[in-house]
């Protein structure tokens, strides 16, 4: 495995201008070259069908921890884009025997992956630029630090795959035990919200905020956030039919992503960077471009409050305020004096503290969402979580009910 992986070889000038002016990072900290993903994943009576939790099966933990950074390669004649450094770290908790189980699969797969072992000195293995370390614990460092307890009979198991210059630092290897000190994610308790034939409402309580999902993004091209748990295998399929529900990856055995990654480095690489790929290839859609027309005929002011690290609305013209957190503390949202509306657009569950605000200054919440998700040719629905009584929820794609909105209110688009 060699380091930088390729993602895009031969960008137009075009898109090596729009790497420098939305991708490099900004004044003040944030990153949007460094794709991170967190999922932590434990038994709790609260989330017993998906994890598996009862009486006499519990305790199981598991946390995924995710960081690529990308960059351009200006080496050769023509701009690439490469995934310049790479940062995995699985860690596991469960019964001793299964621990034990997967330590002898970790070095088989680590010998058929043709992974070099280290020695006393450097316990590491070594694949091109990548390392890879295996350590065990009777209680997790990361558990004695917040002072939990280890279930009797169980050992824990982390394995880290990063590129050999690669350091974290401190405070970022922590952050996926911080969130999991924050406990579950507790969900919304859906209301009664009124359903509506298109966004005619909005007529009435102008002008708007916008707080946009993954919703126009998936209009763009790029795939859906939950695909992502297919990636790094955060979730097994109830069989191959998707009406029936997902269930948490909970035990070591099942633990195809670092198998992938061992076994089969540079495709599974591929995989993982995938996202970025489409959404760097990405462009606005329609309903960029009629968000940005509303804008422009103030009807829809203030920033857009993001989750999608796709730089769309951005692209588009549209100032953005991006809100996706891993420590659920959702960075606070400015809404400008005169904002009579919340437009939600294609968000389903976690980031609420948005549409909480809103509420709390008397604006009017309006959902635009399809309540459901298409895969493989099925439908399933998906409610929104968080409508409450007094919402308004416009249940069309972006593109279709954005347009009927911009001929309402007689924009050009």
């Amino acid at each position: 495995m060699l380091l930088p992986h390729p993602v895009l070889d031969s960008l137009t000038p075009e898109q090596s201008a729009a790497w420098h002016e939305h991708f490099a990072p900004e004044p003040g900290g944030r990153r949007p070259s460094i794709e991170e993903g967190i999922w932590r994943r434990t038994q709790d009576p609260r989330n017993a069908e998906q994890s598996g939790w009862s009486e006499d099966e519990s305790g199981r933990r598991r946390v995924v921890h995710y960081r690529l950074h990308y960059d351009l390669d200006q080496t050769q004649p023509m701009d690439r884009l490469v995934m310049a450094e790479l940062y995995l770290a699985v860690s596991w908790l469960a019964p001793a025997a299964e621990v034990a189980a997967h330590r002898l699969d970790l070095e088989q797969w680590l010998a058929e992956g043709r992974w070099k072992a280290g020695d006393d000195t450097d316990p590491r293995w070594r694949r091109g630029d990548l390392y890879a370390t295996i350590t065990e614990h009777d209680v997790h460092p990361q558990d004695e630090r917040a002072g939990r307890d280890t279930p009797p009979g169980f050992r824990s198991i982390d394995v880290t795959i990063h590129s050999i210059d690669y350091a974290l630092p401190r405070a970022s290897r922590n952050l996926p035990w911080d969130v999991l000190a924050g406990g579950m994610r507790v969900k919304e308790q859906r209301g009664t919200p009124q359903y509506a034939a298109d966004l005619s409402g909005l007529l009435d309580h102008l002008p708007f905020v916008v707080e946009a999902g993954c919703g126009t993004s998936i209009e763009a091209g790029v795939q859906p956030l939950h695909w992502l748990h297919e990636v790094y295998r955060v979730t097994e399929r109830k069989g191959n039919d998707l009406t029936q529900g997902y269930r948490f990856t909970m035990a070591p055995g099942q633990d195809t992503l670092v198998q992938e990654l061992l076994t089969d480095t540079e495709r599974k690489v591929d995989d993982m960077v995938a996202m970025f790929r489409a959404l760097f290839q990405a462009e606005p859609t329609d309903a960029h471009r009629i968000l940005k027309a509303l804008y422009d005929a103030g009807h829809a002011v203030g920033q857009i409050a993001t989750h999608n690290f796709d730089r769309l609305f951005a692209r588009a013209g549209i100032p953005e305020a991006f809100m996706r957190r891993y420590d659920q503390r959702t960075p606070h949202m400015h809404y400008p004096a005169g904002a009579r509306s919340l437009l939600v657009i294609g968000l389903h569950a976690d980031r609420r503290a948005v549409q909480a605000r809103a509420r709390k200054l008397g604006l009017k919440v309006f959902y635009l969402d399809t309540e459901g998700v298409t895969e493989n040719g099925i439908h399933k629905e998906y409610l929104i979580e968080g409508a409450r009584e007094g919402d308004v929820i416009v249940r069309s794609e972006a593109i279709t009910a954005l347009r009927r909105l911009a001929e309402l209110l007689e924009v050009e688009c």
